[in-house]
């Protein structure tokens, strides 16, 4: 038994997420992860979830709960997805001089695909472009027909607003546009691309001025504008010309569930030549051309013409379902305009996670960025630890283990991730039993004072031979170091340590890319840009 899930659900599973983001009730976060994918500084694999070669064959991601988990627990820091950064896109295909391109049909099919593109669905095929202004058009007639089977090169540019399909040019290349929109020239600059068209947001809504009037306009249960084109896929030999006559035109009914349609043919010695839509009518969903009163004289070679039906009620009514707006782009800027965002650290993950919870609690995190690593400032230091670093510090119980994610030598702030990479069998880097383990998998937390053990809170860190004694007797959320600058921590210290902004491992993964290590630096902003197609 064979089915399909159709390009419909693909185009409703899209709005569904822009309106899941929208839902005041849920937060998505962009967040950057995994600070050592590879090897550590001393050239030893630090195993689970990372490879010794991840730079050059960077592995897939694994789409599991073992994995995901994992991610929660290597993850950095993330950024609120507003409703202003995430919007629907669709391929990017540019007019140019000397180009065909394929008109818009309803039904190409394995059967009778594109003729150009050899696509089998619509979505595929190049119907539509954008030109040198950022106006979008779609494709209602590009010269084609039963045989000029794939049009014409296109020789003028669209540049017009009109609202009804126009010709662009005097160059008689036979290819009628219908503009449909421009693009936001503050989507231009956020979501510019050399691969997508950003789409207005809320179309069916929208009430800017031009959007609605082309919307309105695509209403063909007011205006009866529906059909636009009548396609010629087989001329026909032997249709009634006008008495006397070796050509001549008749208006004839397009027949079919809808109504109101009507076309004007062309005959020419027997043969249709073309075909001009004299009333679109509403309602169709298919159109036969009522030839009746002309193929008398037709005995078999028959005419085949072919209404060309428009998505929805017209062209521009839905621009969603008329362009195929499958895909969604989520974007988020990560700069040095905050601590929860630090400039030295490095990131090998990308990924989007819906509905995190704020520590300690089972509410949604709500804020507009969080930081999900734990943190240390230190009172004095000896040396200076690397990314990627392991820290030890022995505490009640055996010794807590860590990975330095950043340290800012001016704040004596060092923030750190705990993964099970550093309490797994260090040969096999899985639960394999091992000499220690009883110790050595104990997962514990650092400590800024160990009475017990007659430390204050020292934590070395290998290679670089990095000390550092935790600073307990300071809690708060600013510092000044210097004296003469206030700085924000970004989160609140409690005698020296401070935790996640969020519960480890909360939330669902929506989203995971691995990507070749970045190194950040004070010199540059992350652009964020996720493609998410459904």
């Amino acid at each position: 038994m064979s089915s399909i899930v159709t390009d419909q659900f693909r185009i409703l599973n899209a709005n569904n997420f822009i309106e899941s983001v929208e839902n005041d009730s849920n937060s998505y976060y962009v967040f950057v992860g995994l600070p050592n994918p590879a090897l550590d500084n001393s050239s030893q694999n630090i195993g689970f979830g990372r490879t010794s070669n991840w730079n050059t064959q960077v592995p897939n991601p694994v789409d599991n709960f073992t994995y995901l988990s994992h991610n929660g627990d290597t993850m950095l820091y993330g950024k609120k997805v507003s409703s202003s950064n995430v919007c629907r896109i669709i391929r990017r295909i540019d007019w140019a001089a000397g180009t065909k391109y394929e008109m818009y049909r309803h039904d190409y099919s394995l059967q009778s695909p594109a003729p150009l593109t050899g696509s089998s669905r619509l979505y595929d095929a190049n119907y539509y472009v954008m030109n040198s202004q950022y106006k979008v058009y779609i494709c209602i007639d590009n010269g084609s027909s039963g045989i000029n089977t794939t049009g014409n090169p296109s020789q003028d540019e669209p540049t017009f607003t009109d609202l009804e399909p126009s010709k662009a040019g005097d160059s008689g290349d036979g290819y009628l546009w219908k503009y449909l929109f421009t693009v936001n020239p503050s989507d231009i600059i956020k979501f510019d691309s050399t691969e997508y068209i950003t789409l207005p947001t809320d179309w069916s809504s929208s009430t800017n001025s031009q959007i609605q009037a082309v919307r309105e306009n695509g209403d063909s249960s007011i205006n009866e504008n529906q059909i636009k084109k009548v396609y010629i896929d087989r001329q026909g030999s032997n249709y009634s010309n006008s008495v006397g006559a070796s050509s001549g035109s008749f208006e004839l009914n397009i027949l079919g569930d809808g109504t109101g349609g009507k076309v004007i043919v062309d005959v020419v010695n027997g043969k249709i030549t073309n075909t001009t839509v004299s009333s679109g009518g509403k309602g169709y969903t298919y159109g036969v051309v009522d030839l009746g009163s002309l193929n008398a004289g037709a005995t078999s070679d028959y005419a085949r013409l072919i209404p060309i039906i428009p998505p929805s009620k017209g062209h521009g009514y839905d621009l969603y379902k008329e362009l195929g707006a499958d895909k969604v782009l989520v974007y988020a800027r990560f700069d040095d305009s905050t601590k929860d965002f630090p400039i030295d650290t490095k990131f090998a993950q990308v990924g989007i996670v819906k509905n995190p919870t704020s520590v300690g609690s089972t509410s949604t995190y709500s804020g507009s960025q969080y930081s999900s690593v734990y943190a240390l400032k230190f009172s004095s230091t000896t040396g200076t630890p690397a990314v990627g670093d392991k820290i030890q510090q022995s505490v009640t119980g055996g010794t807590a283990y860590g990975w330095v994610s950043s340290y800012d030598s001016e704040t004596k702030v060092m923030k750190y991730i705990q993964d099970r990479s550093l309490y797994y069998n260090k040969t096999t880097f899985d639960q394999t039993d091992y000499v220690g383990v009883s110790t050595g998998s104990k997962v514990l937390g650092f400590e800024t004072q160990i009475a017990s053990l007659g430390a204050v809170g020292i934590v070395q860190a290998t290679p670089s031979g990095f000390t550092g004694q935790i600073d307990q007797n300071y809690s708060g959320i600013s510092t000044n170091p210097t004296g003469n600058k206030v700085i924000n921590l970004g989160v609140n210290f409690q005698y020296g340590a401070a935790s996640p902004e969020i519960n480890k491992g909360s939330g669902d993964i929506v989203y995971l890319d691995n990507r070749p290590l970045i190194t950040r630096n004070s010199r540059q902003k992350e652009d964020i840009k996720i493609i998410l197609e459904f």
